[in-house]
């Protein structure tokens, strides 16, 4: 059984913008977990990708709700577009403006994600309350994004002149 394909004139897709929240409580993640691998399927990532992206959210939303203030909301923000998914998670916090780059956790997103960063708002007083986000970037492979340079016919016609027996003209 074959995959539908998408017509050859399709135009590019718009951006899909995706906003979920959640209590920053370890039990609450698995629901921005599986957004995230629900956007990436839909949006026909490798499963590989859609795996990597789960991981990454996890292990990012599970640093940020360590360090969220009681009762706050962990806030994830998905953005797919042909190319690429980018997830901002943030939380507010009493601690921290910057995360250590030298943890496990730390490793394990630039691992999975193309890109990694850490957003913070600087509290007004030491020990206020302030945002603290980190927005990774998962990009599809090269191979399969779905803008295609168009195929060159002079190309086409000398290949069909190397295959022996074979006219430059699809068969009927």
């Amino acid at each position: 059984m074959t995959r539908p394909q998408p017509p050859e004139h399709r135009t590019p897709v718009a951006a899909c913008d995706v906003e979920v929240r959640v209590v920053a409580v370890p039990e609450a993640l698995v629901t921005v977990r599986t957004v995230a691998g629900d956007l990436a399927a839909r949006a026909e990532f490798p499963l590989d990708a859609v795996d990597d992206l789960r991981l990454a959210v996890d292990e990012a939303c599970t640093i940020l709700a360590d360090l969220a203030r009681p009762d706050t909301r962990l806030t994830g923000t998905f953005v797919v577009d042909d190319d690429r998914i980018t997830m901002t998670a943030s939380v507010s916090t009493t601690g921290p403006t910057t995360l250590p780059r030298d943890t496990f956790a730390w490793r394990v997103l630039t691992v999975l994600a193309d890109d990694v960063r850490v957003l913070a708002e600087a509290p007004t007083v030491p020990g206020e309350a302030h945002r603290l986000a980190l927005r990774m970037t998962l990009e599809r492979p090269a191979c399969l994004r779905r803008t295609v340079p168009a195929a060159d016919p002079g190309a086409i016609a000398e290949v069909a002149e190397l295959l022996p027996g074979r006219s430059g003209t699809p068969a009927p």
